[in-house]
């Protein structure tokens, strides 16, 4: 079940699956002034001021009691890329790299997202995280499912590992045409077209996507139990009040953050 916390004007939320901090970032509680950031904007390329974006990880990192500088990113491109770092990374910004995971301490995952899906990843027992950016092509490409591959790569085991799903977009909001649907059922056939994107009611030549869905098929494909999965019920697109939604203002808007930490 997910958990909304507040501290102060910061509100994020966590998963009470994941027993090790971590959490989803919403759009409150940070410096940003910039009408379309306010004001918690975690992301670098979206106008803000450099020493905003730097104190507002220093909050909402410290909230969870996670340093700032102990953080590992990436710049984000869809792919299905899933990197391995360690103590070494920290501060670092990888090229092209969509999700990572690792087994020491003190190493900060953070993926960003303005309505795709952030997949927060934990294996208590064997002590590994990771973190994945799902956006449609990552999720329909299987980066969810990769990310527990690569953790398993680590000494995790699936039977363990709990997967939660920050605030994204759902299918509510996730209007698609038919150009979408033709890229999943050429990439995915015809079974991914019927699961996770449908035809929506009064709308010919429109469908729902679910790309959250579209994740949990892979983590369950790798032997990651279905009750292991927890998924925020919040559509970022349906609460742009609470949340950066990317398609809600057509682009304009600032970037949220998951975060975690063994």
């Amino acid at each position: 079940m997910f958990i909304k916390e507040q501290n102060g004007g910061l509100v994020y939320f966590r998963s009470d699956m994941i027993d090790t901090p971590h959490g989803f970032s919403t759009r409150l509680g940070g410096v940003s002034t910039l009408p379309h950031l306010k004001s918690m904007n975690l992301g670098k390329n979206r106008g803000d001021d450099r020493e905003n974006v730097g104190k507002n990880y220093e909050i909402f990192l410290g909230a969870l009691g996670i340093p700032a500088r102990e953080r590992v990113g990436g710049y984000q491109t869809h792919s299905t890329n899933v990197r391995t770092v360690g103590a070494a990374d920290r501060m670092t910004a990888f090229p092209d790299t969509d999700g990572f995971v690792t087994n020491e301490r003190g190493v900060a995952l953070t993926v960003m997202v303005a309505d795709c899906i952030p997949w927060l990843f934990y294996d208590p027992a064997a002590k590994v995280i990771g973190a994945a950016h799902g956006g449609w092509r990552g999720a329909l490409n299987g980066i969810a499912g990769i990310t527990v591959d690569k953790m398993v790569s680590l000494g995790a085991d699936p039977r363990n590992i709990t997967a939660a799903a920050g605030a994204g977009i759902h299918p509510c909001c996730y209007e698609v045409g038919q150009d979408f649907y033709d890229e999943v059922l050429r990439i995915g056939g015809a079974d991914m077209c019927k699961r996770f994107v449908t035809p929506r009611l009064g709308a010919p030549g429109k469908y729902s996507a679910d790309i959250v869905g579209m994740s949990i098929y892979h983590i369950l494909s790798r032997g990651v139990p279905e009750e292991n999965i927890d998924v925020c019920p919040e559509c970022t697109c349906c609460k742009p009040d609470l949340f950066f939604s990317h398609r809600y203002t057509k682009g304009l808007r600032g970037t949220m953050c998951a975060a975690i930490e063994i």
